[in-house]
């Protein structure tokens, strides 16, 4: 049996893992690589594998850096079914053919300017590949393949998200190995906490957050409080917030609407201009089976009353450049959360300047995204081609993280019943794998490995 690691090998996107068992081939997720041009040129470049010699594929979760390669998959001949929750199944149903729209019109963009941009397919290519996706359920086990059996279990990250764990028949037994995809932070709001696991020859585990744990929900709130109060009040300016169109736009909303409720901020002018996050929230209250108790207790509460926020969903461009006129007082959530692409750039070119602004950060910025840049304090940023000075507060609200941090980690790992024989550490930058491994050795005893990008290994060596 053999495992390549086709992407999130020393680095946190892309997730792609080949595995090869018998005479059958499948892939774990299909993403896109995100964090600037050179991270960029993964996305273009050949696979490793003939997508053509797939037998299947299995998607951990609809974010884009685990899905967003499936369309390319099916424009270089894949035709195999990709298994995938309903949950997730609806979204990518949004999610990947507004990745074409987005690197389409980037693509426009950098025609008018005389530069290269090579996109990885089309919208006709994110649409067709939704047709092979076949809905399972949570603990259900299905036979994708002769020799091969699978089960998804909620991973509490985002709506649907899941671990995958497989057995895989060969060497005269059986090995399971599980793919942790990524792993959500317990105690959060609308999704569940991550399920157990009990067993695990091979683990690939998620290590995004391995070299620290978030800050507590209460502290992180009071900081968020701190902040609209002062943008709203003192400086009387627009806040921006970067956001991912699922699961932190939800969640975001959810807790600006009980912070409004109880009266800790004033009743802001919420305005959600992304066309995707609208339907992902519509698709999120479909899947009211999936949400944890207090969101469901929440959605039950009859709307309206003193201090609920006032939320407006924009859709046209027209409707998105109006809110440059917006006065103070104005939060304005757009896509994308690590700000390369999507509606956000436009509004940080027309706001980064002004000095009453705020942004606020409440999701991982990936190496080399202008988010990152952002966050890192850079005083000017290349936007459109042009220079644009940032005047603006900027704000990281790091306790709004949907990955599990370190203790989480850890504490879900000490639910095996034993050590697994291999632990690869993925989706993770290196000093955060390295991190989590050194504290898994010295708590746990565990050795691990951290893959390097293409990596091929016999698994049971």
């Amino acid at each position: 049996m053999k495992l390549t690691f086709c992407g999130a090998a020393g680095q946190v996107t892309g997730s792609c893992f080949l595995f090869e068992a018998g005479a059958c081939r499948f892939v774990v997720d299909c993403g896109l690589f995100q964090g600037g041009r050179d991270t960029w040129a993964r996305n273009v470049a050949p696979f490793p594998f003939d997508p053509k010699s797939l037998d299947f594929a299995i998607l951990t979760h609809a974010h884009i850096d685990h899905s967003g390669l499936l369309p390319r998959l099916y424009a270089e001949g894949f035709r195999g079914p990709i298994y995938a929750t309903s949950a997730t199944r609806d979204l990518i149903a949004v999610m990947l053919p507004d990745s074409a729209w987005v690197m389409s019109g980037e693509a426009a963009n950098a025609a008018r300017r005389g530069r290269p941009y090579d996109l990885p397919y089309r919208m006709e290519d994110a649409h067709a590949v939704l047709a092979q996706v076949r809905a399972v359920e949570y603990a259900n086990a299905f036979e994708p393949a002769r020799g091969v059996r699978a089960r998804l279990q909620d991973a509490g990250h985002i709506l649907g998200s899941a671990f995958v764990e497989l057995w895989l028949a060969g060497g005269g037994g059986t090995t399971k190995v599980v793919v942790s995809g990524d792993l959500g932070q317990p105690g959060r709001p609308i999704v569940r906490d991550p399920a157990p696991l009990a067993e695990a020859d091979v683990l690939l585990l998620e290590s995004t957050y391995g070299d620290r744990d978030h800050q507590p929900m209460a502290q992180t709130l009071e900081q968020l409080v701190a902040a609209l109060r002062r943008a709203l009040d003192e400086r009387s300016g627009v806040v921006l917030v970067p956001a991912f169109a699922v699961g932190r736009t939800q969640e975001f909303l959810y807790q600006l609407n009980r912070l409004s409720r109880a009266g800790r901020i004033p009743a802001p002018r919420v305005y959600v201009d992304s066309p995707m996050a609208t339907e992902v929230t519509q698709i999120t209250a479909r899947h009211f089976e999936l949400f944890d108790d207090e969101a469901r207790r929440v959605a039950s509460e009859p709307a309206g009353g003193d201090g609920a926020m006032r939320v407006s969903y924009t859709s046209s461009v027209e409707e998105s450049k109006a809110l440059n006129r917006a006065s103070g007082g104005a939060v304005i959530v757009a896509a994308s959360g690590m700000c390369d692409g999507g509606r956000i750039r436009h509004h940080l070119r027309h706001h980064l300047p002004d000095p009453r602004t705020t942004v606020l950060f409440i999701g991982y910025q990936v190496a080399g995204t202008l988010g990152r840049r952002l966050v890192d304090g850079a005083t000017v940023v290349r936007m459109f081609g042009e220079e644009v000075p940032v005047r603006a507060q900027v704000v990281v609200l790091e306790g709004f993280s949907a990955h599990a941090d370190q203790t989480a980690l850890l504490d879900w790992l000490r639910g095996l019943r034993r050590p697994p024989r291999e632990v690869f550490l993925v989706h993770g930058e290196p000093d955060a794998a390295a991190a989590l491994g050194a504290r898994m050795d010295a708590e746990l005893g565990w050795q691990c490995r951290i893959p390097t990008h293409g990596e091929r290994v016999t698994l049971g060596e």
